[in-house]
């Protein structure tokens, strides 16, 4: 595209300031600007800032009727207390990882920054006797899922696959696909890893207009955890423009996805009693929640809103809302905490693109570095003067045809690692503490009785989650250690 067509496109999108320093440009300058300019799809970008404006100024219209908060129908939703549904389940779900239908979507853009770690969240240490990281961790989950599959569906060794589908941001994905490399993919095919990475948007003025970082380059940020479903749709690299996820799942011929974000320790990849559930409601779409610690825990809540399911955020429920207790079990009437972690047909992430323009982003008005227009200098502003626009994963609830819920135990299911060492909550000490105390629960749960202070960490290689440890019935453990193969616990007791 020539120089003059672009300024023709972005004057005719309002937004032709963005060349106004062309003149001033070195060559290579020029050349980055244009490649980012024919990138951009600048029509999409104001039909986002308009309908996130509308929908966010709708919101807040006192003569516009809240749409009521209502919680989940009962058919819509279960729970892991029935141990003969937890059965069946896993075996409906194993059979279909067994087939091949199951592919993992990993939301893995972020950093530890919060972790005082500037390396990608995934390759953080918790502080495990091991030293494993998180990323270590939910591949070796999947290869010995693989072999139980396997097992127990009488597969030949090694035929069971299960890809893994990681999503990074463009800053944290050479890092990445690095520490993946080094570490030799953990063990798992790199054939069956694949990267691909998160998109951005432009950061806006209030008024919609997109900012400049400098003279030759457009101010970008990510597009939110949601970017997940326009980042399934776009080229894996450059050099190959024609395979994206979503071609990929279907070259494998995958039918069912799991999605969940990398900084849950105990996130059960590609659960097969998740799956299993989700598939015998028929459902399109599923979120496993964990039921809310108390009324005024500061976490969404998987709800009705109107006739339509949807997260609700814990500032948008009232306190009288939030401490309505459901008649017949006397249990929080909203309790079903989100914790991103989803199920989807993949017929269902095909289908997004075609109500994508419905969704409405989230607005965040941010401090944005950037060029003033009228000096050329670069300005950090000390207040907010700017937007970046963000879509949540959960969006694409409202647009489900069959959408359930499953209910399980948070301290099976959940511990996000989101502060710094030492808050006390969700940091990586109660990680590495629910972990450990997981795999005391598999050992006890088998038959077995661990003394007071022993800390065995059980690798997901030797039991996914606490298949396999029957042998330990009866035994009583004395020893801390790390035990990597069933064998090895002898040596502890």
């Amino acid at each position: 595209m020539s120089i003059d067509q672009l300024q023709q496109r972005y004057d005719k999108a309002g937004q032709g300031h963005l060349l106004k320093f062309w003149g001033t440009l070195s060559e290579g300058e020029r050349v980055q600007l244009t490649k980012q300019l024919e990138g951009l799809d600048v029509e999409r970008v104001n039909r986002i800032y308009q309908k996130a404006v509308s929908a966010e100024k709708e919101a807040s219209n006192p003569n516009v009727p809240a749409e009521p908060v209502g919680p989940l129908p009962k058919d819509a939703t279960d729970s892991v207390s029935n141990p003969d549904k937890v059965k069946d389940w896993r075996q409906v779900g194993l059979a279909a990882i067994a087939r091949g239908q199951v592919g993992v979507l990993l939301m893995a853009g972020g950093q530890g920054t919060r972790l005082g770690s500037s390396a990608p969240k995934g390759c953080y240490d918790i502080g495990l006797p091991s030293h494993k990281s998180l990323f270590q961790y939910q591949a070796e989950r999947i290869a010995r899922l693989q072999e139980v599959a396997e097992l127990e569906e009488s597969k030949p060794a090694g035929s069971v696959i299960i890809p893994w589908y990681i999503m990074t941001s463009g800053p944290t994905r050479p890092e990445t696909e690095k520490f993946f490399k080094t570490n030799e993919f953990f063990g798992l095919k790199p054939e069956n890893v694949i990267f691909f990475e998160q998109g951005t948007l432009p950061c806006l003025t209030m008024e919609g207009k997109i900012l400049l970082e400098s003279p030759s380059r457009i101010a970008v940020a990510p597009d939110g955890n949601g970017g997940l479903y326009a980042a399934t749709r776009s080229p894996l690299s450059p050099g190959d423009p024609e395979t994206t996820v979503l071609s990929d799942l279907a070259k494998r011929n995958i039918l069912y996805i799991h999605a969940y974000c990398v900084d849950n320790c105990l996130v059960r990849v590609a659960d097969p009693v998740f799956l299993g559930y989700s598939i015998s409601k028929q459902a399109d779409c599923t979120a496993k929640v964990v039921p809310k610690t108390d009324p005024t825990e500061s976490v969404g809540v998987v709800a009705r809103r109107g006739s339509k399911f949807s997260v609700v955020e814990y500032s948008e429920i009232t306190k009288e809302e939030a401490e309505r207790r459901d008649a017949e079990t006397g249990e929080l009437a909203l309790r079903a905490g989100n914790i991103a972690n989803h199920f989807y047909t993949t017929d269902f992430l095909n289908r997004v693109e075609a109500f994508e323009d419905e969704l409405a982003f989230h607005i965040a008005r941010k401090k944005i570095p950037h060029t003033n227009l009228e000096s050329g200098e670069f300005v950090k502003p000390s207040k907010p003067n700017g937007m970046k626009l963000e879509l949540f994963v959960f969006d694409v609830f409202p647009f489900t045809e069959r959408f359930s819920v499953l209910e399980v135990e948070r301290r099976e299911d959940f511990s996000p690692l989101k502060n710094a060492p030492g808050t006390g909550s969700d940091d990586p000490e109660t990680s590495r503490r629910d972990l450990l105390a997981q795999h005391k629960r598999f050992l006890e749960n088998a038959g077995a009785k661990v003394a007071e202070g022993v800390e065995i960490e059980i690798s997901p290689l030797a039991s996914y989650a606490g298949e396999g440890l029957e042998g330990s019935k009866g035994k009583t453990f004395t020893k801390s250690g790390i035990v990597n193969s069933v064998e090895e616990l002898d040596a502890l007791a």
